[in-house]
This record gives C-alpha cells, structure tokens and sequence, in this order.
C-alpha cells in the first residue's frame, strides 16, 4: 500500500511484481472402480502403496479384477491411486460382534467381516483403562484402543472407534464387559490353538458377499469419484468385474464422460473375448464408444498373462489397464507427459507372457484402427507398442490421434484452469492482461525448456494472447476475459524410415 510521508527522509515501499506462479498439476493419478473383498463403499479412497490397497480393501481377491489391477499399477511405476469400491449386487450382510452388552458391526459388508476377532484387555495399573484389540485374521490388520470407563476421559470408546477402519459401534455398552484375562503376552491370543481356552476372543458373524455388481452399481462407483475435493484424476480405469464378465457398456459410456468433464483420460481393456488379431479387427471396427469423446480414451490389446499369487503363482489372463496407468506413471516421471508411454522403454514389469502374440504384419493390421497394441521381443522383453486415442484411426485424422498430444493438451488445461483462479473479479483491463500473459508465457516457457513442445524457440513453441483483440468492449460488459493460448505439440516417431541408396563408384582425379 502506498506510504504516507510524515518526516523528511527516505521511505521504503514494496511494491507487488504481479508474478503468480503457475504450478503444472500432477499427471499420473490413477482412479480405479471396481469390487473389492472389503472398505468402503461408492467413496473414493486415496492411496500411496499397495500396502495401502490390502489394508483398506483386503488386497487381491479371485472374485474381482479390481485388485489385480491396482497391483499392477504400483509394479510398473505408479505412486498415487485413487480406489473405488462398488456395492455388491443382491443383499450383502456384514458381521456384527456381540459381548456383553457391546456391539460392533464389520466396517462394511462382505464375508471378510467374518475374520474379525475383539479381545478386551484389562490394565492392570489403572482400574479405569482396558485394551480393545481388533483384528482381521484374513489379512493380519490390527488395531488397538486404549478404552476409560471414565465419563469425563477424552478416551471413551465411542469417540475412539471413530477412527477404527474395521468397525463401527453400533451399541454403546454401559460399562465394559469382563476382559479377556486368561492369556499372558507374548502367546498370541488370536491364533486358531486348540490347546488355547476358548474364550479368549470373541467372533464376528453374519458376513456375506453379494452378487457380482451389476452396470447400476458400477455406474454409481464411478460418480462417486465427483465427490472428490480438491484432488484431481488424470486416469481411470474400469476393469472387467471378473474373468467371465466383460466390461458394461453403459458403465464405459458414463466414465467416458467424466474422463472429457474432469479432463482425464480412459484406459480401456480390449474384451477378453478378443482371442485373435481378425477378433480385434472386427471389435475395433463395433467398438461402442466412439464420436468426438473418444479423444479422451485409449484402448489396449491383448490381456497378460500374469503369475497370480492366489493360485501359487499360475500364470493366468489378466486386463491390461492397470498395468499401462503404471506405465504411463513412470514414463512421466522419466521424461514428461508429452513422451509417448510406448517403445523399447515402455516395459510391462511382473509380466511374463501375452495372450496373443503379434507379429510385425499383425501389428500393422490393428495400429490404422486405434487399437493399442502390447508386444513381446527378445531380449527387450514385453513393451506397450502403441500410443494412440480412440480417435487414432488413420480414416479419422483426427488432431487428437495421439496419447501423449491429448494428455500434454488435459495437463495444460488443468494447470491453466488451476492457476488462473485469481483472475476471477480482478479489473478487466491492460493491466490484468499483461500479468495475464507474463504468468501464463512463464508456465509454458518452463515446459518448452524441458522439451515439451516443437520448435528451435518459444516463438514456433507455443503463444498467448490476451489483449483488446481477444477481449472486445462487449466481453468486458458482460466480465469476460478471453486468454488465448496455442502450443505446437511433440507427435511421436511411429514409423522410422530408412533410405539407403548404393554409391557409384568414382575415381579421384
């Protein structure tokens, strides 16, 4: 603020430079929608690792592709997750545990509710404090709260099981029932002993899985994701519910549309049912999501065949998605979001062998369609061979026919949306627009020094406008500012051409 002057001197004023730091967002949030053994439901969960996916959702589960392809998103380079659990068809019940006149209930439906075992703990120091100890055998989770019959003790059970991932309280006892005294640290009380007395802890009962979820339930899973605040998705995938279900049309149909709203790009399974290249020709050329949309999807052919821990390492068939969002993950994080997530580089970690094996000619039957295609060579190993949308099909030249074009275009959109928020009711005029394009051109000078864009300088790289040419007196009337920015995309090298030409020979005079 100006400096009022009261004594002769010198005065000393900071005047603002009008640089606000535009910050690329991330690129490589993964959302997964699928059925899960355990955890919440229709609520997006936040995840770092897989150790994160098996202590919120019970880990990999035969009945579910979910898992599997979660796994492996974390296996091939992805950090950040976001998990989705649909509610199970038909009626699942969830287990409840009953002692004395306490009562919990399975912190959501599903027979793993049944693997829940309480044990309470007297303290023998303080008369007031007990132990309530929760654990899921199935998975080895457990949790511990320290309980005060004290009214006034900030640890009553109530405020404590808040905060339980395994149960919720469902009656409030008027004291604790006896503790489980009989057995003395370190023997674990948990364990299946015959030798053990038998009351020891007490188990949970009433879990069952439902149906498999149907396209109403899936459809659900997906708008959950819009009740996410404040963090974005960049992928999402929507596997197959199970190895004999194929993918619901409706349900794609409705997560295409939030991929194009949230600006994130769909990672599709080809159908299992495509067991040969003449399969997939057909399919590509019926495939139900298609129009401009499409732009904001990729599809990927064949599935893997991957060892499944579940079935002592069997080598079985498994959707590609998850796989290819860790691929896309790593490969932003070597080189950027404009390198295609394909090539020699592009390898699928913890994947053994494909089901169908393609050959060079084979290849090129399905690349003109837009179908992405895994490839396996020696020495290099199993690699991602294809970085097109669903837009890629030669016959459509599209400008959107290639993924690391329309995932470079999502992540400028983002980042732009996000960080110009302090635009909104600042003065509409020369002096916004000038801080306008200095922190917009500084955001895309930054990329062009990384090699983000075309050209030998930031002139050919990319531009912005902002100025009485793109905002008239009439968009100033009606508080519109127009900002106008153009950048020359990377394409990727798909067909390398070489010529080679014999030499004559001459003679040296």
């Amino acid at each position: 603020m100006p400096v009022t002057t009261s004594y002769p001197g010198v005065y000393i004023e900071e005047v603002p430079s009008g640089v606000r730091t535009i910050a690329g967002v991330s690129t490589s949030v993964a959302a997964f929608v699928g059925r899960a053994l355990r955890g919440p439901v229709d609520e997006p969960v936040v995840l770092g690792s897989l150790d994160d996916f098996e202590r919120w959702f019970g880990g990999l589960w035969i009945d579910s592709l979910l898992g599997y392809a979660v796994r492996g998103f974390f296996l091939n380079g992805g950090s950040e997750a976001i998990v989705v659990r649909v509610k199970d068809g038909g009626t699942p019940g969830t287990a409840t545990i009953k002692h004395g006149d306490l009562e919990l209930e399975a912190g959501s439906p599903g027979v793993w509710g049944d693997k829940l075992r309480l044990r309470i703990e007297h303290l023998p120091d303080d008369a007031t404090l007990y132990v309530l100890r929760l654990r899921d055998t199935g998975t080895g989770f457990e949790e511990r709260f320290i309980v005060s019959t004290d009214p006034t003790s900030p640890r009553l059970l109530d405020k404590l099981l808040k905060r339980s991932a395994l149960v919720r309280l469902t009656k409030m006892p008027s004291g604790l029932p006896g503790a489980h005294a009989d057995v003395v640290p370190p023997v674990d009380p948990f364990r299946d002993d015959p030798s053990l007395p038998a009351n020891r802890f007490v188990q949970a009962t009433g879990g069952a899985n439902g149906a498999e979820p149907g396209e109403t339930e899936l459809t659900a899973g997906v708008e959950a994701l819009r009740k996410l605040e404040g963090q974005i998705f960049n992928l999402l995938n929507v596997p197959p519910v199970s190895l004999d279900t194929p993918a619901l049309d409706g349900t794609l149909t409705v997560a295409l549309a939030l991929c194009v709203e949230k600006r994130a790009l769909l990672l599709l399974d080809a159908p299992a049912a495509w067991k040969s290249v003449t399969d997939a020709e057909t399919g590509m050329r019926n495939f139900p999501l298609s129009g401009d949309d499409a732009k904001n999807a990729a599809i990927y052919f064949p599935w893997l065949r991957v060892p499944d821990p579940l079935q002592d390492g069997r080598l079985l068939a498994f959707p590609p998605a998850g796989t290819i969002a860790g691929v896309m993950a790593r490969t932003d994080t070597q080189r950027g979001v404009w390198k295609a997530p394909a090539g020699q580089d592009a390898s699928l970690n913890g994947v053994p062998e494909l089901t169908v094996p393609l050959t060079n000619l084979e290849n090129g039957r399905l690349n003109p369609l837009g179908l992405n295609c895994l490839r396996a060579f020696p020495v290099i190993g199993r690699v991602v061979w294809g970085a097109r949308t669903l837009r890629g099909a030669d016959r459509l030249a599209s400008e959107w026919k290639y993924v690391p074009v329309r995932r470079l275009a999502l992540f400028l959109e983002e980042s732009l949306y996000q960080g110009t928020q302090w635009v909104v009711f600042e003065p509409n005029d020369e002096p916004l627009w000038a801080q306008i394009r200095l922190n917009v051109g500084a955001f895309l000078q930054g990329l062009f020094r990384q090699g983000a864009f075309q050209g030998r300088s930031p002139r050919e790289a990319y531009f912005v406008k902002c100025d009485k040419d793109t905002t008239t007196q009439a968009d100033i009337n009606l508080g519109i500012v127009n900002i106008v920015v153009g950048f020359a995309p990377l394409k990727p090298a798909e067909f390398v051409i070489l010529r080679i030409q014999q030499m004559a020979g001459q003679i040296e005079t």
